[in-house]
């Protein structure tokens, strides 16, 4: 029997059941499949089954001791091995050899810049025995005496402080403003401070003053019944010539005439101005139990006094009403008790901030010409925007809600009377806004209201509302920031006169600063009382450069001149720094820092709006 198979070379294969041929058949007729194999190509399969086992090629292999690899293997890896170590030397010799290039951080900006000069000024301003690190070299200890030398006064140590302008007298009133400015503006900035290496610095500034004001009363007393106002006097009326600190022109240190301290037991507006200054430190300083907690106790009872013991601190023509006259005690009261509230959370603070009629005596319903002015005399615009503040983030409703919106309403409107499309106020030709209209000293009113403008634009955007509106036209918050920049950039130099009114800010600005520290040179000499005079008159510029001192400013017609007895030009002020500081913190470094939303709240206690009483019963 034959079968019949598929020849896998492409012909019919016969399979004999009985297979009798030989071996030299068998042989022949391999050859005939040899040849035939032969004449076409084989593929890897054919070739397979020509090629016996022992004919296929061997692998070769590595003996490392430890294993065996393949050879092929391990000439893979060890040439990967050398080629990835020549390219890591290569490319470390790269790095070695090409020069680098750091990449600086970007240079401070301007109003950085200006920060740090501007709170030196306040370490030039210290009164008492200076710290060893006050980096003033023409300063030292002055005034050691003040409280112990007047024998009327019932409060003897009246040592530290700062001095007012460029005299030695210490007006309690405008220093505890200045304070309150400084202290907010940590409050609301202190990453920005941090930013710039001052955040200590501004604390000790505060502190230093806030440890005087702990001296000027009995801080320790629920209730008090008098107040330090002052220490020195000016008056040179009348063509008096007693010895004093606007007669005589004398450094600080060198002062040997009796100073006199004015006390006051009726004055609601310095009170309670003071109390402000302490509240607020004490948020800045919450960090400090034990400090925060006495700064607390000692506004707890300023602000007392100051609703009971009604009166303005300078009536009756006292010394203080010469300089700085206070011409009412109303706004302090919405301006202290929104301080106090944010100090202790005692909603008793609040309500009597947002008393209809302690507001309509505060001028918060009515306009004028000084309207929306902040100043170290009328706080109502500060107390307008930090009342808004507590709307936009904490809302506390009802009994709350009218008042705080008609705040937020004024606050507006302040807003828009800084824009240059609006005629509240004038501007002169290079810019700079008279925000008192026309009269001396402007430069603290501008850095005021620069700094309110970009606090309050900061304020907008963190409650996520991108403007406001002024009657049907809406701005947005850039437009605030832009105001605030121009009036700085105009108090650093961008000015027709291209004058800096900061001096050691810039290449050119005042050197005739009316101050008795400055112009008198460090030289062991004695100056007394009329000595001096010939430092005062004398046309050489100041021997000792005032740094950061911020100038009273420019005329109406952005004139100016650098003359030392002509104070409307050339004193610096602490109320005008400290606005200064404020503004330059918030306009400084990146804008997308903003402010810090919840700090001021600490001690406020969670609100739960009260809802409104029931309507009145139906009658028919």
């Amino acid at each position: 029997m034959s079968m019949y198979g598929r020849d896998p070379w492409g012909g019919p294969l016969e399979i004999n059941a009985t297979d009798s041929a030989t071996d030299d058949d068998r042989s022949r007729n391999l050859q005939d499949f040899d040849r035939a194999a032969l004449s076409r190509p084989l593929d890897e399969t054919q070739q397979s089954w020509l090629l016996g086992p022992g004919e296929q090629k061997k692998k070769k292999y590595v003996d490392l001791g430890c294993i065996i690899v393949s050879r092929k293997v391990f000439v893979w890896t060890v040439g990967t091995l050398l080629v990835s170590a020549f390219l890591a030397g290569f490319i470390t010799l790269i790095v070695k050899v090409v020069p680098r290039h750091h990449h600086k951080a970007p240079p401070p900006d301007n109003y950085t810049l200006a920060l740090h000069k501007a709170l030196m000024f306040f370490n030039a301003q210290r009164s008492g025995k200076l710290p060893r690190h006050n980096n003033v070299s023409w300063r030292g200890n002055s005034c050691m005496q003040d409280g112990k030398s007047d024998t009327s006064s019932s409060i003897k140590d009246l040592v530290g402080g700062y001095y007012d302008a460029g005299d030695a007298i210490k007006f309690n009133f405008p220093a505890s403003f200045s304070l309150t400015m400084l202290s907010w503006s940590v409050i609301e900035y202190s990453a920005k401070y941090e930013a710039a290496g001052e955040l200590n610095h501004i604390k000790d500034i505060i502190k230093w003053g806030t440890d005087y004001f702990l001296k000027t009363f009995n801080n320790s007393a629920d209730t008090i019944t008098t107040i330090a106002a002052q220490v020195g006097a000016g008056d040179t009326s009348g063509g008096s010539t007693t010895a004093n600190d606007h007669y005589c022109w004398m450094r600080p240190e060198d002062i040997d005439y009796e100073r006199p301290v004015y006390e006051c037991h009726s004055c609601s507006d310095l009170a309670a101005e003071m109390a402000a200054a302490l509240a607020a430190a004490s948020i800045v300083f919450k960090d400090n139990k034990a400090y925060s907690q006495k700064l607390v106790h000692g506004a707890t009872t300023l602000f007392k006094f100051s609703r009971e013991n009604r009166g303005r601190y300078s009536a009756g023509g006292s010394d203080a009403a010469l300089f700085y006259n206070s011409s009412s005690y109303w706004d302090e009261f919405v301006w202290g008790g929104a301080w106090m509230y944010y100090a202790t959370g005692n909603s008793s603070y609040l309500k009597l901030a947002t008393t209809p009629g302690i507001a309509k005596h505060a001028g918060a319903f009515w306009g004028g010409p000084d309207y929306g002015v902040l100043s170290w005399d009328n706080k109502l615009a500060g107390a307008q925007v930090l009342l808004s503040r507590l709307r936009l983030f904490l809302s506390p409703g009802y009994p709350y809600e009218e008042i705080l919106r008609t705040f937020h309403n004024q606050t507006s409107i302040v807003m828009c009377s800084y824009l240059p499309v609006f005629t509240s106020f004038n501007r002169t030709r290079g810019g700079l806004i008279q925000l008192n209209h026309g009269r001396p000293q402007p430069l603290q009113y501008v850095v005021n209201a620069a700094f309110l403008a970009t606090l309050y634009s900061d304020y907008l955007d963190a409650a996520d509302t991108p403007g406001w509106y002024c009657g049907p036209n809406f701005f947005s918050t850039d437009v605030l920031r832009d105001f605030a920049k121009t009036q700085i950039d105009y108090i650093l130099g961008k000015n027709p006169r291209k004058m800096s009114y900061i001096v050691g800010f810039g290449k050119h600005y005042p050197k005739h600063v009316h101050h008795r520290g400055a112009s008198i040179p460090k030289n062991k000499v004695k100056y007394n009382c009329k000595g001096g005079w010939k430092w005062r008159d004398s046309k050489k510029p100041n021997p000792n450069t005032l740094v950061g001192a911020m100038v009273a400013g420019p005329d109406r017609h952005d004139g100016f001149h650098d003359v030392r007895t002509n104070y409307n030009y050339t004193e610096p002020t602490l109320a005008g720094n400290a606005g200064l500081v404020a503004a330059l913190v918030a306009l400084s470094g990146d804008k997308s820092t903003g402010i810090d939303k919840n700090t001021i709240f600490s001690a406020v206690p969670p609100m739960f709006p009260t809802p409104p009483p029931p309507p009145a019963p139906w009658k028919p």
